[in-house]
């Protein structure tokens, strides 16, 4: 009796009853309901479970990547989950993504990071920092959908990579500020592949999403080497872990098989003829380096200070006391018009006249423009412009800050390229390697390894 009782208890919640909306939407025949670009919020406890399936497919990736050294079962994880965080959950939330949830949270003490958030981005960030990128290599649903179509990839020269990789810093940077100064997630809103995985978005995006595709057929995820933020985070955390996929399970024999086989240019092969002969020659090239960094330090620090005003234009704030601003001599003229007598369309045509005139702007007068709501909240032009300032203000510290970290980033790029390395096997570029297993299968050394495996020798 009690186990009937409980298998009533079991089933009877997924059984359908029928019911009536307490509030039916009304009967518009003509009107259409658009159609929603938002997955809908998902229940609180399953924040949790999208947790403990990332921490799976982290281990997972890592676990075939590290020990069972397999592109196969790196690319069965990687598939399983573009379904899952791409398709299912249609790409939100990402580890991408939270960086400016974090971000937000660190600059206004007013916001709550929601722990499933934080954890997206924590969890990913302490795995690359003990395993290296396998995150990308398997478990990213942007970086997958990029892999699936790396049909021919072509080699990108190193000067050209290492150029191009120097823009997702500046994306993250920007990314980073905006979000902590309340203006925008530019991440979210300009993500390119979010609108293939809920199957709708803006058509800018889509047609961002298509070219990166295009070019990631001849190039091996362009997002992932040249835009991703948490790419550019990923790299000098990865070259700082504690286990990292090796090319070979033993000792490089130098053969070359594995030369041409990373599409993304992470193999680094012996460079000892490469190196200067004296050493006062690779001395005089860091100190030089060393001065051209100090001057993109100072000039782009100076850059990011006049750049601040256009950047502040993407708050709200600004955008609104700047458009009051372009307003007020227009209702002031019109406000003459009418002490005058003129009728409504007089005093109109009067203000459209004016304001051609002078490059002022026409206050609109629909219900949602958000000049109109402001004029009639009641608050005054004086507050809105300081509230602007303010605003303002921090952009000009953050543009200065943005600007110096992006010198020293560009200038220690320099200096590293400087440092020339003695390296006598191939090896893979902790910083830009995604831990994806192609090289494994030209490794003779790891084909012999296959072999013991087959036969059961140790």
């Amino acid at each position: 009796m009690r186990l009937r009782a409980l298998v009533i208890l079991l089933v009877l919640p997924a059984c359908p009853a029928p019911g009536t909306e307490r509030f039916p939407p009304p009967d518009f025949t003509s009107h259409v309901l658009p159609t929603t670009t938002q997955p809908p919020p998902r229940l609180a406890f399953m924040e949790y479970v999208d947790l403990g399936v990332l921490a799976l497919a982290i281990g997972l990736a890592t676990w075939f990547a590290l020990r069972r050294r397999s592109r196969w079962g790196v690319f069965g994880v990687m598939a399983a989950c573009l379904a899952y965080f791409g398709f299912y959950r249609g790409g939100c939330v990402c580890p991408i993504g939270a960086i400016q949830n974090v971000a937000l949270a660190v600059f206004d003490s007013s916001y709550s990071i929601p722990l499933g958030v934080l954890g997206f981005f924590l969890i990913p960030v302490a795995a690359t920092l003990v395993f290296g990128r396998t995150f990308c290599a398997g478990v990213c649903p942007l970086g997958a959908i990029q892999d699936l179509v790396a049909f021919k990839p072509l080699r990108v020269p190193a000067w050209l990579a290492h150029s191009l990789g120097l823009l997702a810093w500046v994306y993250l940077g920007l990314a980073v500020l905006l979000a902590a100064t309340g203006s925008m997630f530019a991440i979210c809103e300009y993500d390119p592949f979010v609108g293939f995985f809920r199957l709708s978005g803006p058509w800018r995006m889509i047609v961002l999403g298509t070219a990166l595709l295009a070019v990631g057929v001849f190039v091996a995820r362009p997002y992932c080497r040249f835009l991703c933020p948490l790419g550019a985070l990923f790299r000098p955390l990865s070259r700082l872990s504690r286990f990292h996929v090796s090319i070979t399970p033993d000792k490089c024999i130098q053969c070359r098989l594995c030369e041409d086989s990373c599409p993304f240019g992470a193999i680094n092969g012996p460079n000892a003829e490469q190196l200067p002969a004296d050493r006062r020659v690779g001395m005089g090239n860091l100190v030089a380096m060393l001065a051209a960094a100090g001057l993109l330090i100072a000039g782009l620090g100076v850059l990011g200070y006049f750049v601040s005003p256009a950047l502040a234009r993407a708050h709200v704030t600004v955008r609104l006391a700047n458009q009051i601003r372009q307003e007020a001599p227009t209702i002031q003229h019109m406000e003459e018009l009418q002490a005058q007598g003129l009728d409504r369309q007089a005093v109109e045509a009067g203000g459209r006249q004016f304001a051609a005139a002078n490059g002022w702007r026409m206050p609109s007068e629909e219900p949602t423009d958000p000049g109109l709501v402001f004029r009639k909240s009641g608050r005054s032009r004086g507050e809105l412009y300081a509230e602007a300032d303010r605003v303002l203000g921090r952009f000009a510290v953050g543009g200065t800050i943005l600007g110096a970290m992006l010198g020293l980033i560009a200038g220690g790029k320099l200096v590293s390229l400087s440092l020339r390395r003695r390296r006598t096997d191939y090896t893979a570029d902790r910083a830009t390697c995604l831990s994806c297993g192609r090289c494994f299968e030209h490794c003779p050394m790891d084909r012999q390894r296959r072999k013991r495996i087959k036969q059961g020798l140790p």
